[in-house]
């Protein structure tokens, strides 16, 4: 059976690509600058501003808005991404503090979203149902919501991912008016329906993913990845919880990814949507858990160090790719030109298309591919390397990388073989995609808000569940702290 998951076949990957060696760089920033640097950020550039907006567009011009399924690429035809649905749910309310649209407009988009799920058919049918056990297929049809095709796996880690958005609506649509009362009713009905325990085929862990006829994904949530946000609902759940070894059994896998590289001492994992996706909702900052006390570092600044390092890496250049330095930089999974084996004059190069690329200990997936989301969705961490970056390919590339809803997926400078291409074009700057996908836009909205504001923080530390999977995660310190001491 193939399964197509943009999240969990990736970080099965993780470990097989090719390793190129990366010499040393500067030593790393300390956790006092982080601070600093975030207080310090008074301004926010026109770009960053029309970024967020042009982004948030995205989503709200291509979800269908019967049922708020949110499309994986656009424009063009496209299945739902229920990863995608998770990040417009959230969007939506940036939307509103933002003044793009208004309150209600969000409310009733809302509503339509979690109407759907809360009445998708759930069952064991290869072709009739859209999840199992409460969890969803990675892949929805855009207008039946039924699951897209036979090669699309009910996926633990796209639900989660998915109940990020929802349980953010359950906490920010807090007023006492029908509307918003059902959004609460529904977000927590959808949430306390997954079950959790039943995706621990192996536990303590949790396995990736089903498929009918009982066929699990035969790999668990483990080493250093995406999934903390999986077991953080887990814990938190009020029906189906995993027991506290679950954290202690992901978090023993740590061993295999904490190193050096690129100067930067952290627990690696080489595109760096792994170190944004659980950051959307979770404001890690000053909050540990054991092996954060452990190591002295919580995870926040664990992301900024990953960011740091690949910052060094497209320095350091080793690939000797176009465009490469320190303000033209970003490995993360994204779209590509395809897979192509090219001769050049001096060497082959191999370009892939949709892959995990990314730049981390003992891995390396590099093949001239710039996504801009993995600067964009990290300007929290570090704001300071991230805006210089973002300004940098606008003004070199413009509107070829740059359009209606922010910057294309992706694009590669080195890239310049005439190929029948699967998605993008090739112009003389080299080969430039012609979708934005809702995994890697989702990020870059709902970061630069938490930069700018911590808007989509403050609304999940009110919200129950996210409290009790932190605590139960041995989580203390911080906001945890300061909000168990309010009366």
């Amino acid at each position: 059976m193939m399964f197509f998951n943009r999240h969990a076949w990736l970080s099965v990957l993780l470990g097989t690509g090719l390793v190129i060696a990366a010499p040393m760089a500067p030593a790393r920033q300390t956790q006092a600058a982080t601070t600093n640097v975030r207080k310090s950020a008074a301004a926010v550039p026109a770009l960053v501003n029309d970024l967020e907006q042009r982004t948030f567009r995205f989503f709200w011009d291509s979800a269908n808005p019967v049922n708020g399924l949110v499309p994986d690429h656009y424009p063009g035809e496209s299945f739902s991404s229920i990863a995608a649905v998770g990040f417009g749910l959230t969007a939506y309310g940036v939307g509103v503090e933002r003044g793009y649209i208004t309150r209600e407009q969000a409310a009733e988009r809302t509503l339509a979203t979690l109407r759907f799920f809360d009445r998708a058919p759930q069952g064991g049918s290869e072709d009739d149902d859209s999840g199992y056990r409460g969890f969803f297929y990675h892949f929805l049809d855009m207008h039946s919501g039924k699951r897209f095709a036979r090669w699309t796996e009910v996926s633990t880690v796209d639900t989660t991912l998915l109940l990020g958005g929802v349980l953010f609506a359950q906490s920010y649509y807090d007023r006492d008016t029908p509307q918003e009362h059902e959004i609460r009713t529904l977000a927590d009905r959808i949430y306390r329906r997954v079950d959790w325990t039943w995706a621990q085929v192996r536990a303590p862990l949790i396995s990736m993913g089903w498929t009918p006829g009982g066929k699990f994904i035969p790999h668990d949530w483990e080493g250093y990845n995406e999934g903390m946000l999986v077991y953080v609902l887990a814990l938190g759940s009020p029906t189906h919880p995993v027991g506290a070894d679950a954290w202690t059994a992901w978090t023993r896998t740590y061993a295999r990814s904490w190193g050096e590289f690129q100067g930067q001492r952290l627990l690696n994992f080489g595109p760096l949507f792994g170190h944004q996706y659980s950051h959307v909702w979770i404001d890690f900052r000053g909050i540990r858990d054991a092996w954060n006390r452990d190591h002295d570092l919580d995870y926040f600044e664990n992301s900024r160090r990953a960011v740091i390092a690949q910052r060094n890496y497209a320095i350091a250049n080793p690939g000797g790719w176009t465009g490469y330095g320190k303000n033209v930089w970003g490995l993360t999974a994204s779209n590509g030109p395809g897979g192509f084996i090219v001769d050049g004059h001096d060497r082959r190069e191999a370009f892939q298309g949709y892959t995990a690329r990314g730049a981390g200990l003992g891995y390396i997936v590099d093949d001239g591919t710039i996504a801009p989301t993995a600067a964009a969705g990290s300007i929290a961490f570090a704001p300071e390397l991230v805006i210089s970056a973002l300004e940098e390919m606008k003004h070199r590339y413009g509107a070829d990388i740059y359009n209606e809803h922010g910057f294309v997926d992706a694009f590669n400078p080195s890239f310049h073989a005439h190929a029948l291409l699967r998605t993008g074009k090739l112009l003389p700057l080299g080969w430039v995609d012609s979708e934005q996908l809702g995994i890697d836009q989702g990020p870059i909205v709902l970061m630069i808000e938490n930069w700018r504001s911590d808007f989509v923080w403050k609304v999940m530390k009110k919200n129950p569940y996210i409290r009790k999977g932190l605590e139960r995660a041995g989580f203390t310190g911080g906001w945890l702290d300061q909000a168990a001491a309010r009366p």
